[in-house]
């Protein structure tokens, strides 16, 4: 992902999602260090910060990129 790219999905995220900036934080945080095992998305979900059908959006959006 292009930081142009991950700058967009962040803004995606809190506009879109209505994710918050802190919980964006301590993902973003994690994913930094481990970005190679996880793929943002997932992480999300697995934080428990996005649903199921959140999830598909952002995998519509990405796709859509």
């Amino acid at each position: 992902m292009t930081q142009i790219t991950y700058l967009k999905f962040i803004n995606f995220l809190r506009e879109e999602l209505s994710i918050p900036g802190e919980s964006i934080s301590v993902i973003d945080r994690h994913w930094q260090k481990n970005s190679a095992l996880s793929p943002l998305p997932m992480v999300l979900w697995q934080y428990g910060l996005v649903t199921l059908e959140q999830l598909d959006r952002i995998y519509d959006w990405l796709a859509a990129v």
